[in-house]
């Protein structure tokens, strides 16, 4: 069974590359990666269904548009000011395609919440992919300053999930 570094490493690899579908098979495991028309990476697990890797960036491009031209000129002033402030803050983003926990358990409280410190080594949430509970760790000594997925949601690899201040 390959451990998720491994998986991690083989989508990077598939993504960067020309290659357009890629398939892995050892006893008994199966991993399935084919590109999508827009160049993003579909994973399918033997056992689970389709899953698709998006960058977050492209996830946002292929977002229908509707008409909003009364909105988009307050839009187009706010959008410096918030790539100001974005460009100060560290992006913690997920590692893999799988359902953010904010919390161990329903039970008990979220691991972090905004205006809480955090290290390098802080986890700061759980991502469950394929039945595998990984936590995730905060990467950059700072304040959380904003967090950009809800308790339960879906998650993409690459996707931003919470936004810190570095110290």
């Amino acid at each position: 069974m390959l451990k998720i570094q491994e998986i991690r490493e083989i989508i990077k690899l598939v993504d960067q590359s020309s290659v357009e579908e890629f398939t892995y098979e050892h006893d008994g495991s199966k991993i399935n990666l084919k590109k999508n028309n827009g160049g993003t990476v579909s994973a399918q697990p033997a056992v689970q269904a389709v899953e698709e890797v998006k960058p977050a960036a492209q996830a946002v491009q292929q977002a229908p548009v509707q008409d909003a031209a009364p909105s988009a000129k307050a839009e187009e002033k706010e959008a410096p000011q918030a790539q100001v402030e974005d460009a100060n803050l560290h992006k913690i983003t997920s590692p893999m395609v799988g359902t953010f926990y904010e919390s161990s358990s329903p039970e008990s409280g979220p691991y972090v919440k905004v205006g809480d410190k955090v290290d390098e080594s802080s986890v700061v949430c759980i991502v469950e992919a394929m039945k595998l509970f990984n936590e995730i760790e905060a990467e950059a000594k700072g304040e959380i300053v904003e967090i950009l997925v809800k308790d339960g949601q879906l998650v993409e690899y690459g996707q931003p999930l919470f936004l810190v201040k570095p110290e």
